[in-house]
């Protein structure tokens, strides 16, 4: 079974905001909920990148850890969802996850939270397949179309990426080679700080007879 996820390569991103756009209309999100954002590091700077930013659809989703109701769950391909008509609005998954995904709409006064709404990766929500009442709470379910998510497709420079996980790691590994770095900048060496295969070699001692 694939694990669906998404994956953004900075290299590409040009902060179009072209997955934003798609994503709020292919879905209708009402105003003040952005469930994917652009976030630009380095702004203005020599070595400026922007990534594309959403629910990641943890494996450990944290989200799914504090909510007091339980309104999460994990669909078969490892797509986080939740139960809007179970959330209470408390907010605890908003500060639990390191992405910012859950977003709760701004009409509420004095602070007051409503149902808490975030990316779907386009599989919609508990609701039957492709109804009205799932559309009109969680958006269009383009999984069950046999579709991918609407931002990773609008994507101009396929810098966003989404679908089965060791897939989208195929091809931004060729992509990384393909740049001329060697493969020592991929995998657990890179992302934990362990010394690559060359680091461990001893040093070569010098041939006999030759001058110091």
């Amino acid at each position: 079974m694939a694990r669906m996820k998404f994956l953004c390569d900075a290299e590409r991103c040009i902060e179009c905001n072209g997955c934003v756009t798609a994503c709020k209309q292919e879905h209708e999100i009402p105003w003040g909920v952005n469930r994917r954002r652009v976030v630009t590091i380095n702004d203005g700077v020599p070595g400026e990148r922007s990534i594309s930013v959403a629910c990641m659809h943890c494996s450990d989703a944290p989200c799914m850890a504090v909510c007091p109701v339980d309104c999460f769950y994990k669909t078969e391909e490892g797509v986080v969802l939740h139960d809007k008509d179970l959330c209470i609005g408390c907010g605890y998954c908003f500060y639990a996850c390191p992405f910012g995904a859950p977003q709760f709409p701004q009409a509420g006064a004095f602070g007051v939270r409503g149902k808490m709404d975030k990316c779907t990766f386009c599989a919609g929500g508990p609701e039957k397949n492709g109804s009205e009442e799932e559309f009109t709470k969680y958006g269009r379910n383009r999984l069950s179309e046999g579709k991918l998510p609407v931002c990773a497709e609008m994507c101009a420079t396929k810098a966003l990426l989404g679908g089965d996980g060791e897939v989208l790691a195929d091809i931004y590994r060729q992509r990384v080679l393909s740049r001329g770095k060697g493969g020592d900048v991929w995998g657990w060496a890179t992302a934990y700080g362990l010394p690559t295969p060359a680091a461990k070699q001893p040093p070569v001692a010098p041939a006999q007879g030759a001058k110091s």
